[in-house]
């Protein structure tokens, strides 16, 4: 039985949060992992090439940013 351990990937992950999104690491462990896979274009995509989630219409963005600028 292999032996996976966190620490080790969650390295290599931050590492590439920071070269490819200029992310902090602060912002890499405030991020989900669902968040981290969308900032990387890591979700799969639906047929007309868009993401399987619904879209984000202007209402909730501005609730997002205003949670945001809360932190």
């Amino acid at each position: 039985m292999s032996e996976t351990r966190l620490a080790p990937a969650a390295l290599r992950l931050c590492g590439l949060a920071a070269r490819q999104l200029g992310w902090r690491p602060r912002d890499f462990w405030a991020a989900t992992p669902a968040e981290l896979a969308a900032a990387l274009g890591l979700l799969p995509l639906g047929p007309a090439g868009a993401a399987d989630a619904p879209g984000v219409d202007r209402s909730l963005l501005d609730k997002l940013m205003e949670h945001d600028n809360e932190r």
